[in-house]
């Protein structure tokens, strides 16, 4: 097993769905005399560039609320180990394990090509979704900007849009989204899965504290941005116990609305977290997996629809319970209005002139 130093998977994991052989992590010359020396590696982020024909992605799930998204990136620094997102990485001949969170991808030409889908004279508006694979504003964004270039492009046609991160570097396009939600046009949902900054360095290596995403929703409500907050997932015997405390930070940091989703292992994801487990609850590990297990129909995940999202059986009901409990009390959930679709206006441009 290799050690990465801040990295949230243990290992780079095969994928037999794609045939991805199983092998160390390779590198330059100063990689190898790192594990030759008997020292935790520090994997390098290295990025790389796509070129998509379009940039839209449509879905048709019925438990999922979105029915187009964009993903800027591919893969994500973040390192969240019970990342759903990690199996996509092994359509890249990639692992979903360390691969998934240093080898990322970046899609500079994602502004460019939403400008020629949304020009189409058959484009149906509808919410675009920003963070519904890999996050939006992880490390990179800083540098890329292509979430930044989307969102101008977005507030040009009035188009409405969905964040979702786990990043508190969302406040800086608040001089953009402020002014698209005024016109109800954006909303921002922040994932907060742990207060203990611990276990949130644990199981989101890459990711801001706690504290500072909760910063984060204060700021974007104070700048009039309806807020939500992702308890999602809620990992039992590691952090379930937490969820009356995250609902209440929540709704005292401005929250309008939150939500739970207890974990999900799909694919290669299970190994990994099962991996992870041992590395840094082996005294739990049995324990968490068996009311995963309970939660999923006996198995590592379940993928059918709804019940992917919420769970089955008494601890999944109970988590539900105590849920929504906690929202009473606090007062979240009471609405939420939906986003405004009737002033979007095809962009200017050579494209957009030619109908």
């Amino acid at each position: 097993m290799v050690k990465a130093v801040g990295r949230g998977a243990t290992q780079n994991a095969t994928s037999k769905r794609f045939n991805l052989p199983e092998r160390e992590i390779d590198g330059d010359w100063l990689d190898a005399q790192s594990m030759v020396d008997g020292e935790p590696l520090k994997l390098r982020t290295t990025v790389s560039t796509l070129k998509p024909k379009t940039i839209i992605t449509r879905n048709t799930s019925p438990d999922v609320p979105f029915t187009q998204s964009i993903n800027g990136y591919g893969g994500c620094e973040h390192g969240c180990i019970y990342c759903f997102a990690r199996p996509s990485h092994a359509y890249h001949d990639l692992s979903p394990g360390l691969d998934f969170e240093s080898r990322l991808f970046a899609k500079p030409d994602a502004a460019r090509l939403l400008r020629a889908e949304l020009a189409k004279p058959g484009y149906r508006v509808a919410p675009i979704a920003l963070g519904t694979n890999t996050d939006p504003y992880q490390p990179i964004e800083a540098e890329w900007r292509i979430t930044r270039a989307i969102l101008e492009l977005l507030a040009e046609t009035d188009h409405p849009v969905a964040i979702t991160t786990k990043s508190d570097r969302v406040v800086r396009d608040l001089d953009i989204l402020g002014p698209m939600a005024a016109k109800g046009l954006a909303t921002v949902c922040l994932s907060v899965t742990s207060l203990d900054a611990r276990i949130a360095r644990t199981i989101e290596p890459r990711a801001p504290t706690p504290g500072r995403r909760l910063a984060a929703v204060t700021r974007l409500s104070e700048a009039g941005i309806p807020t939500y907050v992702s308890i999602a997932p809620v990992i039992p015997a590691i952090t379930d116990h937490e969820i009356e405390h995250l609902v209440e930070r929540a709704a005292r940091a401005g929250a309008r609305h939150a939500f739970f989703i207890p974990v999900r292992l799909p694919h290669e994801v299970a190994p990994l977290f099962r991996a992870w487990l041992d590395e840094h609850f082996p005294d739990r590990a049995g324990k968490v997996m068996a009311i995963i297990r309970s939660m999923r129909g006996g198995r590592d995940n379940d993928p059918n629809f709804f019940d992917r999202m919420k769970g089955q059986g008494p601890w999944a009901d109970l988590l539900r319970v105590r849920f929504h409990r906690a929202c009473r009390l606090h007062g979240l959930n009471r609405d939420r209005p939906p986003l405004d679709t009737s002033l979007f206006r095809p962009p200017k441009g050579p494209q957009g002139e030619l109908f």
